[in-house]
């Protein structure tokens, strides 16, 4: 059993990195630098986005803004909270640097889902609703049908353990640690939240994540600069750190043993996958939903969730070496906890549990829209009363349950959606190439226009 755990670890850490990092490059290359090219124009659709209309306005169950809240909202988790202070931990400083270079080429992939999503989402004659996402166009691949059901199966495997159970169980750390709440009151608490949320159907998530997403992004920014201005003549000097750590071997620090640049690479790459989800097509099913017909504008504005998140992630690991506790031992929320104790002092729990609340109750909300998109796929339509009851007895659960085993399971699950959407999208760069193509040449000919 060791020898298998040993195999397994392996194939999850290079080999799969590897796998994601290559055609994270190969989609910018083919998409001519899309992240780059058109990062202004994916702010300007954002704040101007093209509504639905006709019978996809009926079908909606969400606008295309709407759709990057709740993206936004799955984004912004405990995976970054939690999950950055895990990944400096492992592997050091420069794993803060990785984050930032795997998410910015991560949002080629974003943008290559999403487009997908929305594009045969557009093109569907099929009346199943249940169908969106990597669920609708892996069906244009090779051996699509099996791949669709095996994608919808992971994602709601993932959706119950990564995006319910590990959100409540984080909370439950976060409450227990600051208010020693005890937890199976925080537990039930969840449960109750949960089923208050499924009995709202589509409607309610929308309206949740709508409130939720403002108030986390708010009290995130204004904490995170408050830390990092107190610890200001440490800006520079954390920096420098994490760019030496990123690019050369770290020799003695703080009287431990160094972290190599290998290690920095890996948790980087992991923790940028984990908390940005681009590549695992969750986002791209909450955009199948939003009856849009601009398959090039939707990815685009997706790609911003993306570059937030990423940079969401970087500025909880500069509070936490510029506060100079990275290197104290403690991992997880605890280390976050520590970083803005400089700041705050007692006030730091205080801060650190609301934005892990925060976190954790936006993503519990926009994964039961997407884990029940998934489940109907998989059932044909069916037994959706039968998930809500699962999803609020996995709410229980994971507040009660060791954080480790959830994540050592999810790593497995997160590795099939990666496996199978990755293929995806790489097999249709031709649709994608063709469309960003026909936006470009449309977009040229109105430059013409306007300056004739």
């Amino acid at each position: 059993m060791n020898w298998i755990k040993q195999i397994g670890e392996f194939l999850l850490s290079w080999p799969l990195n590897l796998y994601v990092i290559g055609i994270s490059v190969i989609c910018t290359l083919v998409f001519g630098f899309v992240q780059f090219r058109y990062f202004g124009q994916a702010w300007k659709s954002l704040f101007s986005p093209a509504k639905p209309s006709g019978a996809k306005k009926a079908k909606a169950d969400m606008t295309p803004l709407q759709a990057f809240i709740n993206t936004l909202n799955t984004n912004l988790g405990n995976g970054s909270v939690a999950g950055m202070a895990t990944a400096i931990y492992s592997g050091g400083p420069g794993s803060a640097i990785w984050v930032v270079i795997i998410g910015v080429l991560l949002m080629a992939v974003r943008f290559a889902e999403v487009y997908l999503s929305v594009y045969y989402s557009e093109k569907s004659t099929t009346k199943k609703s249940e169908l969106g996402g990597p669920m609708l166009y892996l069906r244009e691949v090779i051996g699509g049908r099996y791949l669709s059901v095996a994608y919808a199966f992971f994602c709601v495997l993932f959706g119950l353990l990564m995006g319910t159970a590990l959100q409540t169980n984080s909370i439950r750390i976060s409450v227990q640690t600051t208010w020693g709440i005890a937890p199976i009151i925080t537990a039930v608490i969840l449960t109750l939240f949960m089923i208050y949320v499924v009995c709202g159907g589509a409607k309610r998530v929308v309206a949740l994540s709508d409130k939720i997403v403002p108030v986390k992004v708010v009290v995130f920014f204004a904490s995170t600069f408050i830390v990092l201005a107190y610890n200001y003549q440490s800006l520079l000097p954390s920096l420098k750190l994490m760019f030496s750590s990123a690019f050369s071997p770290l020799v003695l620090a703080g009287g431990l043993i160094g972290f190599t640049v290998q290690q920095a690479m890996r948790y980087g790459i992991q923790r940028s996958i984990f908390a940005t989800e681009s590549g695992l097509g969750t986002a791209a099913i909450l955009y199948s939903s939003t009856g849009s017909k601009e398959p090039v504008r939707a990815g685009l504005v997706s790609m911003l969730s993306t570059f937030i998140s990423t940079i969401v992630c970087f500025l909880i690991a500069w509070c936490i070496v510029a506060s100079g506790v990275w290197n104290s031992g403690l991992t997880s929320t605890a280390l976050t906890i520590a970083s803005y104790n400089t700041a705050f002092g007692w006030l730091a729990g205080w801060v650190v549990s609301f934005l892990s609340i925060s976190f954790g109750v936006g993503v519990l909300v926009t994964f039961v829209y997407v884990t029940r998109q998934a489940w109907l796929s998989l059932t044909g339509g069916r037994y959706e009363n039968v998930f809500y009851a699962i999803v609020c007895a996995v709410a229980f659960a994971g507040a009660l349950l060791d954080a480790t085993t959830i994540f050592s399971i999810g790593d497995y699950i997160l590795a099939g959606m990666l496996l199978i959407n990755l293929f995806g999208i790489v097999y249709l760069i031709p649709v994608i190439k063709k469309g960003l193509a026909s936006f470009r040449a449309g977009k040229n000919k109105k430059i013409k226009k306007k300056s004739k």
